[in-house]
């Protein structure tokens, strides 16, 4: 862990009167990666993130100078990116778009909607026929694989995402057809979370073979192949993480032979963008024993960060140890014991982290989450109980310490 957090965290810990609770973001981090993402890309990849991941306005002014677009799936993040960045690309997906959305989407200069069906093509060209303009389209397509195994599966089986590949005829026949919408190419966001590299150049080859023959069949002139995101993060081990050199590498080689003229291929990757800058650091408040269980329970819980009860996971964690103890009894600790971490709220689904072994861990402590960078803050249930919400800190060099949403600290270079 980056001895800025432990620092930071221990600082407050000694400053504040009450439990330590936070998110922590390391934007120079964020940049780094980012930043060797974009440039190792091949020709004629381009590299989006997608801000469903975390879009906290600080991490879009952070991102939005190094990647080439923001992928969006409403009409509110449609708008925080054009808060932050007025003229930057955007891709519209998401499979239940309203008219006021597609309105909007049309109003703000999104660069391309993902058109999820049949229904949703027509909505578009009659809302595009009002005006008098024509809106450009990707068709998402539920392919039928066959797909590398990932933790979610988007595509090959029946989900509610795009238009099933047994009606490509019709559907390329419609948009073809339409006089307001103008086909640009096509989406295939078929799988979330895969960790081999291997398999996803193959994905990605597997996705250029099927629009070739489309191509061909239909007499297509297309500009994207959009091959959505999918590239995971590995939280049951954190040393073995997808090897994107091997993926560069292995998909420079591909597009060597199989490269579409004129065809720009779109990555829209969301966690493994920000998953890594984040920390998500708590107090401990107590630690009790129950049928023969240890628990340490903590300042917050499931309402702040979802995501290891979202995916039924023990999510990472370090412990941060604090000597400043406020009360004149003794200080319970334990030693050499398998712990289950739990938050505050009455049900006994809040639990971040089942039977870990910790060396130690005292009451005051601090239990730092890694990897907390995606999927946590955004997607949780903040106001459940209504215990007070987790501070936002971004952590930056001072030269880029402009503004923040919640909190912003310089850190020397």
């Amino acid at each position: 862990m980056k001895k800025l957090v432990t620092e930071y965290i221990q600082k407050q810990k000694q400053e504040r009167e009450q439990p330590f609770c936070a998110f922590l973001y390391d934007l120079p981090h964020l940049r780094q990666h980012v930043t060797e993402r974009v440039q190792t890309l091949p020709s004629p990849c381009r590299l989006f993130y997608a801000i469903k991941a975390n879009s906290e306005q600080r991490i879009l002014e952070t991102l939005a100078p190094i990647v080439h677009g923001f992928e969006v799936a409403s009409l509110g993040e449609i708008r925080k990116v054009r808060a932050v960045a007025p003229d930057i690309p955007i891709l519209f997906g998401g499979p239940g778009k309203t008219d006021e959305e597609l309105e909007g989407a049309i109003e703000h200069n999104v660069t391309l909607i993902h058109v999820e069906s049949l229904h949703e093509l027509q909505r578009l060209n009659f809302i595009a026929q009002k005006r008098n303009i024509i809106v450009p389209i990707l068709l998402r397509i539920n392919l039928r694989g066959p797909f590398p195994d990932a933790t979610l599966a988007m595509a090959g089986r029946p989900t509610q995402f795009g238009i099933d590949e047994s009606r490509i005829d019709e559907a390329i026949q419609l948009a073809l057809s339409l006089e307001n919408v103008k086909l640009e190419g096509f989406h295939f966001h078929s799988l979330s979370n895969n960790l081999d590299a291997r398999k996803h150049v193959e994905l990605v080859s597997f996705y250029l073979q099927t629009i070739k023959k489309w191509i061909t069949t239909y007499h297509l002139n297309i500009s994207y192949l959009n091959a959505g995101g999918g590239i995971g993060v590995n939280y049951a081990d954190l040393n073995q993480q997808f090897d994107w050199h091997q993926f560069v590498t292995g998909l420079a080689a591909r597009l060597a032979d199989e490269a579409i003229p004129g065809v720009e291929i779109f990555f829209e990757c969301g966690r493994y963008l920000t998953a890594s800058c984040g920390y998500y650091a708590v107090e401990v408040l107590d630690i009790k024993e129950n049928h023969g269980q240890t628990y340490a329970i903590i300042r917050g819980g499931t309402h702040h960060f979802r995501l290891p009860q979202s995916w039924q996971h023990s999510h990472p964690f370090t412990v941060i140890e604090s000597d400043h103890w406020r009360y004149p009894f003794a200080r319970k600790e334990h030693h050499d014991t398998e712990m289950t971490v739990v938050g505050q709220l009455c049900t006994p689904k809040d639990v971040l982290a089942k039977a870990v072994p910790i060396s130690r861990l005292r009451v005051g402590d601090i239990i730092c989450f890694l990897y907390a960078g995606a999927y946590g803050w955004a997607i949780s249930h903040h106001d459940f109980l209504s215990h007070p919400h987790a501070d936002l800190v971004y952590l930056d060099q001072p030269s880029s310490a402009s503004h923040s949403h919640n909190q912003e600290v310089s850190i020397p270079t």
